[in-house]
């Protein structure tokens, strides 16, 4: 390898928050990113790592504050394709179109009512996946987006990870861009402030909400299935102890 490359290739693996597009989205990376595969995409309210094979994206985090809940723009419903992303690399409208699954938002329209750009690129499909409807996205999955925010209000400042998990073997895919369709969808909450982290992940399919606690796994579960590494900034025994254990209950 040569020497100037090795220099690069170690400058970037060592501070992740400054290579790239991350750089302008340094306050999501406050506490490393998930992983160093994909697309990185920074927007003006979150970061994202796309997949340019599944054509979703890998990871997305937000940084939300009681003071940013305060705004209360109205939702856009500006769907639209990422212009950032090649064609046959990126999800179109059309592959969503009659493929019986919702155009499910990673980083919530409603977590980006402070700003409207912010809430405008929350629309671009690089931030979705195919989401089972009635009793997912329009279910619990929205009902855990609200509590989210009832958290931010209530701890001042969450980081908030959300993403797909796909099956080991084969996996179903929609429209003629072949969008990958998880199985199970995931999302690690972080409180910076007490050093607290929660999450759950659920099958991609329609769920009663009255169990979503049944859906609390350590963060390291997630980490298994995905094979990302959450809040590598750190200290390791810092890690261990707020990722290995089940969280007992949700946030109250």
């Amino acid at each position: 390898m040569h020497l100037l490359t090795f220099v690069f290739f170690i400058l970037v693996s060592a501070t992740p928050a400054l290579a790239g597009p991350i750089e302008d989205c340094r306050e999501f990376a406050t506490y490393g990113v998930p992983g160093q595969s994909g697309d990185l995409l920074c927007r003006k309210g979150f970061l994202l790592s796309h997949d340019s094979q599944k054509k979703t994206p890998l990871w997305v985090v937000e940084r939300m504050t009681r003071e940013r809940l305060q705004a209360k723009l109205k939702r856009a419903n500006n769907f639209r394709p990422d212009a950032e992303l090649p064609k046959g690399q990126r999800a179109e409208l059309s592959d969503y179109r009659g493929s019986g699954y919702d155009r499910g938002h990673m980083a919530p329209a409603a977590d980006m009512a402070w700003d409207e750009q912010a809430m405008s690129e929350s629309f671009y499909l690089s931030n979705m996946v195919p989401q089972a409807g009635e009793g997912m996205n329009r279910g619990i999955w929205a009902e855990l987006e609200g509590k989210v925010r009832k958290w931010v209000e209530k701890r001042g400042e969450l980081f908030i990870y959300s993403g797909p998990i796909y099956p080991k073997g084969a996996v179903k895919t929609i429209g003629r861009n072949q969008v990958a369709v998880p199985a199970a969808l995931y999302k690690v909450i972080l409180d910076p402030a007490r050093h607290e982290a929660l999450a759950l992940i659920m099958p991609n399919q329609a769920l009663e909400s009255d169990d979503m606690p049944k859906y609390l796994v350590p963060v390291r579960e997630v980490e298994r299935q995905t094979g990302l590494d959450f809040f590598s900034t750190l200290p390791k025994d810092e890690q261990d102890r707020i990722e290995t254990p089940v969280p007992p209950a949700l946030w109250q």
